[in-house]
């Protein structure tokens, strides 16, 4: 394809095997980029820095407790000198939890275990935030240089890709969402090989050794990557289709390296997870719910710099809440980035991140429409013929603008380059004085920051982890439990009371944990939030920890949204069992001990007194019994 008269560096050479590949265009470049993206990760996580290692970011303290619980549980693991177990009863003792199922991070979880063994998870994952907005804005520039966009055009991309306002509300507790430094290197391994500018035994390699760590990161962002990768591949064999033949072969083998490699170094893994203990099937979440709203794309979050008390209102009332409002970019960017494809629509790389940005967009709307809160189920979208398919079925479709901004990025970056030297055409023969020297090219990125001013994020709110109750390591002292003894904690840890997660978090006790946060099967095999959930008598446990706020410790009644057992600030009521159906429970669990976090004045307190008689130990703010 020839390129068009207005086309910038990038326009004619991208994918065009028998030009000379364009290497990064120097590594200074590249690192002087890193230094300017992570100055810009710690402004916006600046809150969490104050104290790295108990604050997180305010809005989603479940999900937070859980990474934090994943972080904790990789770090013992290689403290005494093994990798994680891929099945553990280390919660939901005595079922266990296959963690291949859930957001393990295993990954990052493994790579931070010195730093998490030394000052706690919440640490790790305040680090692994922040680079996860520097890393992502640094391979996306690295990735734009060696497509040959220029320094400005791939420093704007970068950062329109790293601190998108998906990337920016996926920090709100989704750490394995918001760590999306690999999708641009992903798709950079696979078109090099499309192109056949790699060798197939390298290039392979190198694209499965990318996949495999993304895998374990975050096997979700891992499938729309390659959803992502093969809509551009499609838009690249429609664009030159005699092209085709020449690149199946060396294209065939370099992804049959990458097969076998990712097999080789994920076949256990994924043999754990799809035939191994505790096998699921489905999706835990409601078919079509997790799905952006038409409005939301042009409606910015309180998490924005520029947004109004209507706007920041609107977008907090959305379905799936705001960690998971990602599809904002504001009516400026929207409109530069349609003018752009329309523009260059002769240009292959500007054709092709259009189209995949286009796509993924709508993918991202889910199976039927909904607009401003509204659902218009007469209206099918393609995602809702894909929804229903084998893999497909457990994405979520909103979260496909995590790699849909990545699209937009590369788009906006390769308009800047091509609409330098367009303008400064027509401003030759226009506006002569302004056509001299750099002129033109700075009035087109002008433009085009100006267009993005809207999605500028503003520094993430922190909020205070719970803290670790009075008495809780002393009490585990006390016991000198076993290692692997379940022990039930009240309140019993479930989706919406993850404090024991965090408790267990912060100092590796107890061993196994009744109860938990995860996702797993239920008695049929169906995926589910907390497998079959907690049983009725361990929701009676919580509804008296949750009836009497004033008795709790003092430290633990701040910030406690338990919406399940809270209705106006007031506990749901919940029907007592007999005394024979709780000890039996007990028993059920094989529970080797009893740990509330309660006092002996309170509503818990005194019914568990006069179930299982005085405590054994009293420290703090914790009472236990043992079994």
């Amino acid at each position: 394809m020839t390129a068009a008269p207005t086309a910038g560096p990038a326009a004619g050479r991208v994918l065009a095997a028998d030009e000379p590949a364009d290497p990064v265009s120097g590594r200074r470049a590249v690192a002087l980029a890193s230094v300017y993206y992570t100055l810009a990760a710690l402004a916006v996580t600046l809150w969490l820095w104050r104290d790295p290692a108990t604050r997180t970011v305010a809005g989603n303290p479940y999900d937070a407790d859980q990474s934090a619980w994943f972080f904790r549980y990789d770090a013992t693991a290689i403290a005494h000198g093994r990798l994680p177990a891929l099945v553990t009863v280390a919660i939901n003792a005595p079922h266990g939890v296959n963690v291949m199922w859930n957001t393990f991070m295993l990954l990052p979880g493994v790579l931070l275990s010195p730093l998490t063994l030394l000052a706690g998870p919440q640490a790790s994952l305040t680090l692994l935030m922040t680079v996860g907005f520097a890393g992502s804005g640094t391979a996306m520039f690295a990735v734009l240089r060696r497509w040959g966009v220029s320094a400005a055009g791939a420093a704007l991309g970068g950062a329109v890709y790293a601190f998108s306002p998906a990337v920016l509300h996926s920090a709100i507790g989704h750490y394995d969402l918001q760590f999306v430094v690999l999708p641009p290197l992903i798709i950079d391994a696979g078109l090099r090989l499309a192109a056949g500018r790699s060798p197939a035994l390298r290039g392979g390699l190198w694209l499965a050794l990318l996949a495999v760590a993304q895998l374990l990161i975050s096997e979700e962002i891992l499938l729309d990557t390659v959803l992502a990768g093969i809509l551009l591949a499609a838009v690249l064999a429609a664009s030159r289709p005699r092209q085709v033949p020449g690149r199946i072969g060396p294209l065939a083998a370099g992804l049959a390296v990458a097969a076998a490699v990712t097999v080789l170094i994920a076949g256990y893994p994924l043999w754990v997870q799809f035939f191994g203990p505790l096998p699921q099937h489905g999706s835990p979440f409601t078919t079509d719910y997790f799905k952006n709203d038409l409005s939301g794309f042009v409606v910015p979050s309180s998490y924005l710099l520029f947004h109004t008390a209507g706007s920041a209102a609107e977008a907090a009332r959305f379905q799936g809440l705001l960690p998971e409002y990602l599809g904002y970019l504001g009516w400026p960017l929207l409109a530069v980035l349609a003018a752009a494809a329309i523009r260059f629509w002769r240009l292959l790389p500007a054709r092709a991140a259009a189209v995949t940005w286009a796509a993924l967009s709508v993918f991202s709307l889910g199976g039927t429409l909904l607009a401003g809160g509204h659902e218009h189920a007469w209206i099918k979208l393609p995602w809702y013929w894909l929804q229903s398919l084998p893999v497909l079925s457990a994405a979520l479709p909103d979260r496909f603008s995590l790699v849909a901004d990545g699209a937009a990025a590369a788009l906006l970056a390769f308009a800047v380059d091509a609409a330098g030297p367009a303008f400064a055409a027509w401003a030759g023969r226009r506006l002569p004085r302004l056509a001299t020297g750099g002129r033109p090219v700075a009035v087109v990125l002008a433009c085009a920051v100006v267009s993005v001013l809207p999605i500028i994020p503003k520094p993430l709110p922190a909020a205070d982890a719970v803290p670790l109750p009075s008495g809780w390591s002393a009490t585990f002292g006390a016991l000198r439990l076993p290692a692997s003894a379940p022990v039930l904690v009240v309140p019993i840890a479930a989706s919406t009371f993850t404090e024991p997660l965090r408790w267990q978090a912060d100092t590796g006790q107890p061993g196994a944990l009744v109860g938990g946060y995860y996702m797993g099967p239920k008695a049929n095999g169906q995926a589910f939030t907390d497998g079959s959930g907690t049983p009725p008598a361990g929701r009676y446990l919580n509804y008296l920890w949750a009836r009497s706020p004033a008795g709790l410790p003092a430290s633990i009644t701040g910030e406690a949204p338990h919406t399940s057992f809270l209705t106006s600030g007031k506990p749901a009521a919940v029907r007592a069992p007999s005394r024979a159906q709780m000890l039996s429970q007990f028993r059920a669990w094989r529970v080797a001990a009893v740990v509330a976090v309660t006092q002996r004045n309170t509503v818990l307190g005194r019914y568990l007194i006069s179930l299982l008689g005085p405590p054994a130990v009293v420290a703090g703010d914790v009472m236990a019994w043992r079994r």
